[in-house]
């Protein structure tokens, strides 16, 4: 009986030290790691928008639950950024990040998390499969893929992830157009 209860004792010890550690690294890991996260979404934000001068991860317009990024070149807006999601991939959440030109022209998307089949459904995240979206909008395609009837390709073997994906970019842009007026305010904007 003595030894278990030494054995209770020892474990109990050895969990609170180990939990203290943790909670230390992580309070002293906090600031770097926001730090590395805005880095991150400045490189994302930097990959789907023109270029600009002013730091879009700062530049933001809220509407209801979606935040827009606002990319200025001197003080007017030309491009906008916004994240938009889908649990219908074929391994669930695909993030994707949509610029678009004030007028809603796409400058480009970029997959920001997936965890679809290596090999098959992670190709969403190449520039070959990413780039068919660019100079799009909600007018001049059919927003589905080939194998729907749409324009846009699926990759083989995977069409689930791409379908995800075109979904989830039309969804943005659909509420992009429902909205712009409120994005946009009254600036002066670059066609």
């Amino acid at each position: 009986m003595k030894e278990v209860v030494k054995l209770i004792t020892v474990l109990t010890v050895v969990c609170m030290i180990s939990g203290l550690c943790l909670s230390f690294v992580n309070d002293a890991t906090r600031g770097a790691r926001a730090y590395q996260d805005k880095l991150e979404k400045l490189r994302a934000l930097n990959l789907v928008l023109p270029e600009h001068d002013n730091e879009p991860d700062n530049d933001t317009v809220t509407v209801g639950d979606r935040v827009y990024y606002l990319s200025r070149s001197g003080a007017d807006i030309n491009g906008v950024a916004f994240e938009t999601s889908t649990e219908k991939g074929y391994s669930g959440l695909i993030r994707v990040l949509v610029g678009v030109q004030p007028e809603g022209n796409i400058i480009g998307i970029g997959i920001l998390e997936q965890k679809e089949t290596p090999g098959l459904g992670s190709k969403i995240a190449e520039d070959r499969f990413k780039g068919q979206y660019k100079g799009k909008t909600l007018d001049n395609v059919n927003w589905a893929v080939k194998k729907d009837g749409g324009d846009f390709e699926q990759i083989s073997g995977a069409t689930i992830s791409p379908r995800a994906v075109t979904a989830a970019v039309k969804e943005g842009l659909d509420r992009y157009a429902e909205t712009k007026a409120q994005i946009l305010g009254g600036a002066h904007v670059v066609q």
